[in-house]
């Protein structure tokens, strides 16, 4: 159901800083800790010796000792000592490719000797001084494809996201939608509207009247193997649009990193990055449980959609033309699955 040899978002740094964490990712059970000088390590979340999870012990000297009996892990997967016990004979256990980079921990499922760093996803704003970000986790009990259609569909922010983002013209517009390589792109401009109240806050931060027409625009770019980028943003009707000065619009980039965790659940990694203010921490702050909230909206919906689905598996859904997003999202995934799979099978 999803790609093994590929990079996933699997936690924030600071969620290791202080002691490992246990996440599964792609049906693994990996336990993710900082190791010698600090570097971020993998392993299977499972020790050797009586097959505790190793998620429940601590980091020590660099290496994960289990909380069980005390048996001493090396980054490598490799036994290193127990107390009392001669372990290094023990066979290794499975080390996974991790990386620390762009403010997230990386982590390669798949075969290891694959795994290609220069793969991670150049996020350029994330080191971009005129830039701030602020985000989020949720889990989510849904198919990690159901929450690709509902970013690659955001006709559905006029009815699950009503008092924040959502508005008519954006049933009204038509989408384009379009494929480049392994990527699918939607995009919706709306010209001559007035902003939802997400987007007037956001115009007042950016110091710009809240109360005349805007051109708004919503650009959705899917990558493999679940990564949707969203370009959002308000301008001052004819003053460009998309393509506006930037003191005349409140531009965004929603990022979504969606990290399948089994068949009906998902690592949900939400936030935004913005280009205006980008010194004010507490707008970031602001921006950040406002968004935080919308996707709360969508959680419910989700987890909902994928209850149904599981209790009627015979039903066929409609395919409209708001859904050609999301078809061709399926339509890449498919294809690199089946290319995956043949070459684990050779």
């Amino acid at each position: 159901m999803f790609l093994k040899n590929a990079w996933y978002v699997a936690c924030t740094p600071n969620e290791i800083d202080d002691k490992p964490l246990g996440r599964k990712v792609c049906n693994e059970r990996i336990v993710f800790f900082r190791g010698p000088g600090g570097t971020v390590s993998a392993l299977e979340d499972w020790c050797p010796h009586r097959g505790a999870p190793l998620s429940l012990g601590r980091v020590v000297e660099g290496n994960l000792v289990c909380g069980y009996h005390g048996l001493a892990m090396g980054c490598d997967g490799k036994t290193v000592s127990m107390p009392g016990q001669r372990v290094r004979g023990f066979p290794p256990i499975r080390s996974f490719p991790a990386v620390e980079r762009h403010g997230f921990v990386w982590v390669w499922p798949g075969d290891a000797a694959l795994a290609d760093d220069a793969k991670i996803p150049d996020l350029a704003w994330a080191h971009d001084p005129e830039w701030a970000y602020g985000g989020g986790l949720y889990h989510i009990g849904c198919d990690y494809r159901l929450m690709i259609d509902n970013l690659m569909d955001l006709t559905h922010e006029t009815y699950v996201h009503a008092t924040s983002i959502g508005q008519p013209e954006i049933d009204e517009t038509p989408c384009k939608t379009s494929t480049e390589g392994d990527m699918a792109i939607t995009s919706r401009f709306m010209n001559g509207i007035g902003a939802p109240p997400f987007w007037r806050m956001a115009l007042r931060a950016h110091g710009l009247p809240d109360d005349q027409p805007v051109d708004r625009w919503q650009i959705c770019r899917f990558t493999p193997p679940s990564h949707v980028m969203i370009e959002v943003g308000v301008a001052l009707a004819g003053r460009g649009g998309y393509e506006a000065p930037k003191e005349d619009k409140a531009y965004s980039i929603v990022v979504d990193f969606i990290t399948p965790e089994t068949d009906t659940s998902i690592w949900y990694f939400w936030g935004m990055a913005r280009n205006f203010r980008a010194d004010d921490r507490a707008l970031t702050a602001q921006i950040r449980e406002g968004q935080g909230k919308i996707f709360a909206e969508d959680l419910e919906v989700l987890e909902r959609q994928q209850q149904n689905l599981l209790h009627w598996p015979e039903r066929e859904l409609l395919k409209l033309n708001i859904d050609t997003g999301g078809v061709q999202a399926r339509r890449i995934l498919d294809r690199l699955i089946a290319a995956e799979r043949r070459t684990v099978a050779a």
